[in-house]
């Protein structure tokens, strides 16, 4: 990447968070937005907001319409906070991660798991950790961007924890007793659920009720006698298929 192109998007973020911080906090400045549509247009991102913003007076633009010209603006570049500017889509990852740790000792895991904020991968995201130190990435990390509902985000909390399971032992979890067939976390309807595919399709239960259905299993059966957390970096458990480290 030439210096050029490094500097104008280090200059680009730093101006989308200012703008979007501006835009959150309700204090927006309309030099900060000006800036920003300068920077893009020298780079040739010539939208009808970026347009409109360089070619106005600021002075002259109402309060009300240089905030929708900002928000036209992100939307354009397709900037999307993270966790340090949207915490509380971090809050709603963090109570996905209390539904779905209810099903981790029908997988023999204990203790209390945490999410972990990735910010040295690309995208950032987020993973989990366990309380013995294994982590749970396999995929990507949850982004951000999958967090602004609990729904979404519990199912792609969900998934990932699945995944990654998988991929330390290859062993299917969770099994359903009545047809021994792998189930998956699914989204329906309003509801996140662990579904089994037998006899046409059925709920085994929804995510966070598993042990009511299958019992808790002891820990010693975790991983199938794999100990995780000597695995490497480039065990899949470490691996990411949608991120890479910086």
């Amino acid at each position: 990447m030439s210096n050029a192109m490094a500097e104008y998007e280090a200059d680009t973020e730093r101006l989308t968070r200012r703008v979007y911080l501006g835009l959150r906090e309700d204090d927006l400045d309309p030099q900060d937005v000006v800036a920003l549509a300068c920077g893009l247009l020298d780079w040739f991102h010539r939208t009808d907001a970026v347009l409109e913003v360089v070619e106005r007076d600021p002075a002259e633009v109402p309060q009300a319409e240089m905030t929708a010209l900002a928000r036209r603006i992100l939307d354009d570049v397709g900037f999307e906070p993270g966790f340090d500017l949207a915490p509380e889509r971090l809050e709603t990852l963090r109570d996905a991660l209390r539904i779905v740790a209810r099903d981790l000792p029908t997988r023999g895991i204990e203790g209390e798991p945490q999410i972990e904020v990735l910010d040295d991968w690309f995208p950032a995201g987020a993973g989990v950790r366990l309380a013995d130190g294994g982590r749970l990435n396999w995929g990507g990390p949850v982004l951000p961007s999958m967090c602004d509902d609990p729904v979404t985000a519990l199912t792609c909390l969900t998934i990932m924890i699945q995944e990654s399971l998988h991929e330390w032992t290859w062993q299917v979890w969770p099994v359903c007793p009545r047809h021994d067939l792998g189930v998956h976390g699914s989204r329906r309807e309003h509801e996140v659920v662990w579904w089994c595919a037998g006899e046409g399709g059925h709920l085994l239960a929804p995510v966070g009720e598993l042990a009511r259905t299958l019992g808790r299993r002891r820990p010693e059966q975790a991983h199938g006698g794999v100990d995780h957390r000597s695995l490497p970096a480039s065990a899949p458990g470490a691996r990411m298929r949608r991120g890479h480290r910086r």
